[in-house]
């Protein structure tokens, strides 16, 4: 079976921000989604990781709980995901494609909200395949 291509990882994640209870989908209307091959050195150090192989996926931004009416005139906020480790990671740990592209776009969708690991989870919980 070949590798999921770049495309398909964004239709994926397309699909699940599609199923996303109501409430939330609307306030991620305006954040872009990426699919990149590996982080940058920016972005590793944003969240001090060293190893490219080790960041699945990334929220910038400002999460809706810390915005000030300034924030909103800024750059919109990315969710993107990285694909060569979350290939890596199907490997290694044998998780379905679509579940684990679900697990990484609500984990960084949850930041965009503010929210703890405890509500992600129960977001996650909440989206069906």
């Amino acid at each position: 079976m070949p590798e999921p291509s770049a495309a398909e990882f964004e239709a994926t994640a397309r699909a699940v921000l599609a199923r996303l209870p109501e409430v939330f989908a609307r306030e991620l209307e305006g954040v872009v989604l990426r699919v990149e091959e590996f982080a940058t050195d920016e972005q590793l150090d944003s969240v001090e990781i060293e190893d490219p192989w080790d960041l699945t996926g990334l929220y910038e931004g400002v999460a809706l709980t810390e915005r000030t009416q300034w924030d909103s005139e800024g750059l919109p906020s990315v969710i993107t995901l990285f694909r060569q480790p979350l290939l890596a990671e199907m490997e290694e740990t044998g998780v379905d494609f679509a579940e684990l592209v679900r697990h990484v776009v609500i984990h960084e969708a949850g930041h965009h909200f503010g929210l703890s690991d405890e509500d992600m989870h129960a977001l996650e919980d909440s989206v069906e395949d």
